[in-house]
């Protein structure tokens, strides 16, 4: 087998391992996310628009601004990672783990990450991008930038 074609089946065994942990933890997720959940009785955000194009609150929309001027540079747009910074949505850890790691960084080998304890841009709106984060990884917001609700 040829290096490039070892390195493509390389790629899509790791593409379907990451699609397969975001598939196992949208159980958990799913009671994190009822807060985003309409109402009865009203349609789901959207109107059964593409998940790209699904209207979100104010809280997802606020972390995926926070996100995308911060986090980005290092995890990758909307949260897939990078060469170096792992990808934000294909496990997401538990909030309080999260919001650690963010205050405080984290070193792992040559891999280190700034806290951002002290950064009026991120600190206060920790939540917010968590908030972001969880509905990229259960695939109701999908890539880009999430629609307002109105």
């Amino acid at each position: 087998m040829s290096p490039t074609a070892a390195g493509c089946e390389s790629a899509v065994r790791r593409a379907r391992a990451a699609a397969a942990a975001t598939l196992a933890g949208l159980t958990l997720l799913a009671a994190g996310l009822a807060d985003h959940a309409p109402a009865a009785g009203q349609p789901a955000s959207g109107g059964g628009a593409k998940p790209d194009q699904a209207a979100v609150d104010r809280s997802i929309l606020n972390g995926y601004r926070r996100y995308s001027a911060t986090c980005s540079h290092c995890h990758g747009a909307d949260g897939l990672g990078s060469t170096f910074a792992p990808p934000l949505i294909a496990r997401p850890l538990p909030f309080e783990q999260f919001a650690e790691i963010v205050n405080n960084g984290r070193a792992r080998g040559n891999s280190v990450m700034r806290g951002f304890a002290g950064d009026p841009n991120v600190a206060p709106y920790i939540a917010d991008i968590y908030s972001y984060l969880q509905a990229r990884a259960a695939g109701t917001v999908g890539r880009g930038r999430p629609a307002r609700a109105r």
